[in-house]
């Protein structure tokens, strides 16, 4: 439960920022600092990697990428035409980002893999065990205290699991 409120917290997201903002510089400098003549595929690369990095360190909050469209839309209005010969600059670099996180809602580049995962053990870990007790010793419990007592299981280890 305590761990469930911290996540509720205020101040969570700010942690949050502050983890991912190392990420983004870190990969900016490794790849974008000094890259001239710098292609949308090389970038998108490049993107989906910061992307991987970002759902690494997090671990319950995945992120998905941008749909293309709206990145390439945004590269080709920061970084196109005569600008593409030049190396990409950071404050290009974070207004492109900037763009494209705010242009959809932040649910959508949310995938909710953690939520999904956690539902999916919580509905289907008790109705396993339901069909494996049903199966080997259908009279050892009553199945009004033995699904109740599996899901509070399951949820249990989930947040000690720090998954919920």
């Amino acid at each position: 439960m305590g761990q469930s409120l911290q996540k509720l917290a205020p101040g969570s997201e700010e942690r949050k920022i502050k983890e991912t903002i190392p990420i983004i510089e870190s990969c900016y400098e490794k790849n974008l600092k000094d890259a001239k003549n710098l292609q949308f595929e090389e970038f998108y690369r490049i993107i989906c990697d910061i992307v991987e990095k970002i759902n690494e360190n997090l671990k319950n909050t995945q992120f998905k990428l941008p749909p293309v469209n709206d990145l390439k839309d945004a590269f080709d209005k920061h970084h196109g035409g005569e600008k593409r010969k030049e190396k990409l600059e950071k404050e290009d670099f974070h207004e492109i980002l900037k763009e494209v996180m705010t242009k959809g809602s932040s649910i959508e580049l949310l995938t909710g893999i953690g939520a999904k995962e956690a539902l999916m053990y919580i509905f289907g870990v008790p109705l396993a065990t339901l069909f494996l007790k049903r199966t080997a010793m259908p009279n050892a419990l009553r199945d009004d205290f033995f699904i109740p007592g599996v899901t509070s299981l399951t949820v249990l280890i989930l947040a000690a699991l720090n998954k919920i």
